[in-house]
């Protein structure tokens, strides 16, 4: 059985791909950021005379929360996370999103890969996160 989802109060992906797709036992998380519904991205601020913030943990804690809203309308938490990749553009990034991450997952949680890359989707993005859940059916 293989079930793909857009989850309806999350943004939508960026191109004709679910969030989510299921097959068997295992749950396929696309890429997942910090853009909200509304095309605005957590973790980015602008000031008045428009300098942009970018604050990595800010957006770690925004995309693993997405992840977990994805997961629930499978069925599934991020308790039942096997694996996960992160896409960082700036590897100077590393020590915001890792201690963001040690807040949901510790040494019992899924595998983990981080890696660096040129560019995400957006410049606003500085991570991307996609995983792999396991929940019987």
């Amino acid at each position: 059985m293989a079930d793909a989802k857009v989850v309806n109060h999350l943004a939508t992906p960026r191109g004709r791909f679910p969030h989510a797709k299921r097959a068997g036992d295992f749950i396929y998380v696309s890429g997942t950021s910090s853009r909200r519904p509304d095309n605005s991205f957590a973790g980015v601020s602008v000031d008045e005379m428009g300098t942009t913030d970018l604050d990595i943990r800010a957006q770690t804690r925004a995309v693993i929360e997405n992840m977990g809203e994805i997961l629930a309308s499978m069925g599934a938490s991020l308790d039942d996370l096997v694996q996960v990749t992160a896409y960082l553009v700036n590897m100077n990034d590393f020590g915001g999103y890792n201690e963001v991450y040690g807040e949901f997952f510790d040494e019992n949680g899924p595998t983990r890969t981080t890696v660096a890359v040129h560019q995400l989707p957006h410049p606003h993005l500085l991570i991307e996160i996609q995983a792999v859940a396991h929940r019987a059916l």
